[in-house]
């Protein structure tokens, strides 16, 4: 395999490996952070993926949605203040993303981590199959303004869901959809995260009409 690029690091420390280009190799980079500490720090995870990446971020929330993390008091609602201040930055057309100091302290124990990672490894293979660069308009220029501009709106109704059981996961779903189409430029995966949405949409409406 290559070895890939590597790009200058913003926050002064040298230089860091090229984005992610898929979910192995995002996770297998988290993996990593985990090993050789006690605590793993969002900062520390976010110097791993870069600065300059926003596929990667979106995609890293939505996975801790859709994991057992999600599960944590307070932490889907502190991914959703993250997913909504990288969307807003990249709608505004930011080279590189921002987030507050308070939010990249947040941090989790190395272990949990780890548990995680070997979580979601099986479906992370079985995506990474089906990954691949096609229908690129989707996930670049402006469609990847719509998928900010998508996941801005999921994550303005993140802290709301909290309140309700296994629903940041349906959510989390679409945003992991969103974060692989813009990591690997997959345009299906765009249409598959608006099918998705559609479809748990017109779910919810559904039953909203027959309870009431």
């Amino acid at each position: 395999m290559p070895r890939q690029e590597s790009q200058t690091n913003p926050t002064g420390g040298g230089s860091v490996e090229a984005p992610p280009h898929n979910l192995g190799d995002l996770l297998q980079r988290i993996a990593e952070v985990a090993s050789d500490r006690e605590d793993v720090y969002l900062a520390t995870i976010m110097e791993a993926l870069g600065t300059r990446s926003f596929g990667p971020v979106v995609l890293l929330v939505g996975l801790v949605m859709v994991s057992p993390l999600s599960g944590i008091p307070g932490l889907p609602t502190t991914m959703a203040i993250g997913l909504l201040l990288i969307s807003m930055q990249l709608m505004f057309g930011r080279e590189s993303f921002w987030l507050p100091g308070w939010l990249m302290n947040r941090h989790l124990s190395s272990g949990r981590v780890q548990r995680t990672v070997r979580w979601l490894d099986r479906p992370a293979r079985f995506i990474d199959w089906w990954l691949r660069p096609r229908f690129c308009v989707l996930a670049s220029n402006g469609g990847a303004m719509l998928i900010a501009g998508i996941c801005t709106v999921l994550a303005l109704i993140m802290p709301v869901l909290e309140l309700v059981p296994f629903s940041t996961t349906a959510v989390g779903i679409a945003v992991v959809a969103f974060g692989l189409a813009l990591v690997a430029l997959d345009g299906l995966f765009v249409l598959m995260g608006l099918a998705y949405l559609l479809i748990v949409a017109g779910l919810a409406v559904t039953g909203f009409t027959v309870g009431g």
